[in-house]
């Protein structure tokens, strides 16, 4: 066999890829590294959808001049000693997928990367060609579709098509807002809280923000948050009465998805309900939006409005039900892939045929 033909053999071992994708994050808590991603971030169309070269002066002219100051202090009190928290959970739940999907007998290769920041996207797709992944499925983080956030992944996804020769098989997860092991997780999630903590007199469901215009033109996320909250009040056997669902994160003037999350947990404060669990089930893990705006911001406006007890309930992180619903999730879009893992004997063979096709030319 001849080193071109060495380098150049077909008939290796084909593997499935998955790539677990998150939004992002700044590479430290810095007023430098803030500017570099809100730059990326807030110059994506999908994120801000406003005519570009008005939105290119209001972005260089003011809020990156202003605004990552301000959000790297947010970031400090939140930063781990391991790094970023929404970082540090997206790898370990990389690495524990890899494990939970294998003991249901798939053999993946499984790579984390952020939309916005490092890993890349484009980065860690190359990484899984380069150990013989022929099928990816691409798995952003996100139980709720939305075009700001899942289909911003498949773009990058599709800018990297475009410069790769030999591309793999694709496939794309698009939500899991319904599914019933991720509601599972969820409502396990509530539920050891109530065991550690006791329950609060109103259980609210916040969801990260997008402007009510993305509802109007056609993104399902409303409608979806919406689902995901009724299912898991329903799950936990809540009477109307006993949850709300809220919006976070708001950004500018323009109106966005209401009732807005703040708000009413002054207004629940004021009405008398003084203790109040919030979980943020649109988080498949905690990050600035969690760990700072509701543990820290939310808690305080709360407070201060005559709230008396406030806890927040952390995202699935990488808690056995939250993995085990992310397994599922990943197996039942691998359908139809053969993910078995085969034998030394079978290797042996492919190895043996791959050989004897190099002598035969």
């Amino acid at each position: 066999m001849s080193a071109l033909t060495r380098a150049h053999a077909h008939d290796g071992a084909d593997k499935v890829g998955v790539l677990l994708v998150n939004l992002g994050t700044p590479a430290a808590p810095t007023t430098a590294a803030l500017r570099r991603y809100l730059a990326q971030f807030l110059s994506d169309p999908r994120v801000v959808e406003i005519p570009r070269a008005l939105w290119w002066l209001v972005l260089h002219g003011f809020i990156l001049r202003l605004r990552p100051a301000a959000s790297a202090r947010k970031y400090k009190k939140i930063w781990a000693r391991d790094g970023s928290p929404l970082a540090v959970w997206t790898a370990r739940q990389a690495n524990m997928l890899k494990s939970y999907v294998g003991e249901r007998g798939a053999l993946v290769e499984v790579r984390w990367a952020m939309r916005y920041g490092q890993p890349a996207i484009a980065a860690e797709l190359d990484a899984l060609c380069a150990v013989g992944a022929t099928r990816i499925l691409v798995l952003p983080a996100y139980p709720q579709y939305s075009a700001a956030t899942t289909a911003s992944v498949l773009d990058d996804v599709g800018t990297w098509m475009k410069r790769t020769r030999r591309l793999p098989e694709l496939r794309f997860v698009n939500h899991y807002h319904d599914d019933p092991g991720y509601i599972d997780a969820l409502a396990a999630q509530v539920r050891k809280h109530w065991q550690r903590e006791g329950r609060g007199r109103k259980l609210v469901m916040s969801f990260h923000g997008m402007p009510a215009r993305t509802l109007r033109l056609g993104d399902p996320y409303h409608c979806e948050c919406l689902k995901t909250g009724r299912l898991l009040a329903e799950k936990l056997q809540l009477e109307p009465d006993d949850w709300r669902i809220t919006f976070q994160s708001r950004f500018g003037r323009a109106e966005w998805l209401q009732p807005y999350t703040e708000p009413t947990l002054k207004a629940l404060a004021k009405a008398g309900d003084e203790g109040v669990d919030v979980i943020c089930p649109g988080f498949a893990a905690d990050c600035l939006e969690t760990l700072e705006e509701i543990a820290i911001e939310a808690r305080a406006a709360f407070l201060k409005a005559g709230g008396k007890t406030f806890h927040y309930i952390p995202c699935l992180n990488n808690s056995p039900e939250g993995m085990k619903a992310l397994a599922g999730v990943t197996l039942r879009h691998l359908q139809g892939w053969d993910t078995t893992p085969m034998s030394r004997e079978a290797l042996k063979q492919r190895k043996a045929r791959a050989i004897a096709h190099g002598a035969s030319e």
